[in-house]
């Protein structure tokens, strides 16, 4: 991981300032709960690099999109294409028709194209999501008070898609709040 952390350095992510601190706090947090969880070494990679063309709710790109190959000589093609996946999410789209026992619909913020994902994307783009959401809310009261419940919700319907350990984490932060 290190150079991979060092290179997250070198594109200026510790600049960027994040809810609880600056981004590279937070994509290394993400990176130590997924890997807490298991989580295979390219959804972990996927995690330290989740934001790194932006998201819907994260607008500040470290990477542009056209270092799309630099970054998956580094992280590799796996974990870069969860990466893309997750920071080309329109999560409007996506969340509004959230149904776990269907295929999950997805539209790319960035080309407006929409597919459904196979059952494996389903899964990392979930437990990401996840991992993500739930470093926020343990780190801040105020987002907890803000986003729990509705975070609840959508990560209830995201259980059959979601490690044990991912579910439990789920249950120990968010439960209260439910």
């Amino acid at each position: 991981m290190n150079s991979k952390f060092e290179k997250l350095s070198e594109l200026g992510a510790g600049e960027f300032e994040h809810l609880n601190g600056s981004l590279i706090k937070h994509l290394n947090s993400t990176y130590q709960i997924l890997k807490k969880w298991g989580a295979s070494q390219e959804l972990c990679d996927s995690g330290l690099y989740h934001a790194a063309y932006g998201t819907a709710g994260f607008v500040a790109q470290v990477a542009p999109l056209s270092q799309r190959n630099e970054i998956a000589k580094l992280i590799g093609k796996a974990a870069e294409e969860i990466v893309y996946l997750y920071c080309s999410c329109d999560r409007d789209f996506v969340f509004s028709g959230f149904e776990p026992r269907a295929a999950i619909k997805f539209r790319d913020r960035f080309t407006k194209k929409e597919f459904e994902l196979t059952h494996e994307q389903a899964q990392q783009f979930c437990e990401l999501t996840v991992a993500n959401e739930l470093e926020l809310a343990i780190d801040s009261t105020e987002f907890l008070r803000e986003h729990g419940q509705g975070l609840y919700n959508l990560f209830t319907k995201m259980k059959p898609l979601l490690s044990k350990p991912a579910n439990e984490a789920v249950t120990r932060v968010l439960g209260s709040v439910a």
